[in-house]
């Protein structure tokens, strides 16, 4: 599967956003407020966003559940579907443009679309040519028990389990070792 370069950073967009939700009620939310979601946009170098406010939040917080109930999807069908209403509500306007330097890619908003409809256009495409590639199970969460991060899976033959291996996957290791030898000493 080729994965374009304005493609990839909607992906990486889209895993970091789903992963600011809190985990459960004792987690603090990673997106408290404008100023972390302007962090947000700054650091995932989002174009045509203007200033953004409270209202902006507040849907950029609602879309990241969207986003994250398609990392949790059961099946393609499942994920068409989901995907197909959070890109219908965005009004995708597939365009072309060439700015700050890149090369000609595809961008979905709508010039002026807000920062919430900018992430469900771009990052909803990205996420559905998943679908249509037939790599839906690439989009995971991870398998350690004390983390449910959401990750894209793009290693070769779709063995990735943890969203880090060295945290989640090498802790697990390590118990996994730790446990060994103390059955082994008896």
């Amino acid at each position: 599967m080729l994965i374009t370069h304005d493609t990839r950073c909607a992906l990486d967009a889209v895993v970091d956003l789903v992963n600011t939700a809190p985990e459960d009620t004792t987690t603090p939310d990673a997106l408290p407020d404008v100023a972390a979601l302007e962090d947000f946009v700054q650091k995932h170098e989002i174009s045509d966003v203007g200033v953004l406010s409270e209202f902006d939040l507040s849907a950029v917080r609602k879309i990241r559940g969207r986003f994250a109930s398609i990392f949790s999807a059961s099946d393609p069908r499942a994920a068409a579907g989901l995907i197909n209403d959070l890109v219908a509500a965005a009004g995708t306007t597939p365009r072309l443009t060439d700015h700050d330097g890149y090369d000609w890619h595809v961008h979905y908003f709508a010039p002026g679309a807000s920062v919430a409809d900018h992430l469900a256009a771009d990052c909803g495409m990205a996420l559905a040519f998943f679908v249509v590639s037939g790599e839906q199970e690439r989009l995971r969460r991870c398998e350690a028990p004390d983390c449910r991060h959401a990750f894209v899976d793009l290693s070769r033959n779709r063995s990735r389990r943890y969203c880090d291996s060295r945290t989640c996957g090498n802790r697990l290791h390590v118990a996994a070792y730790r446990a060994r030898r103390k059955e082994a000493a008896g």
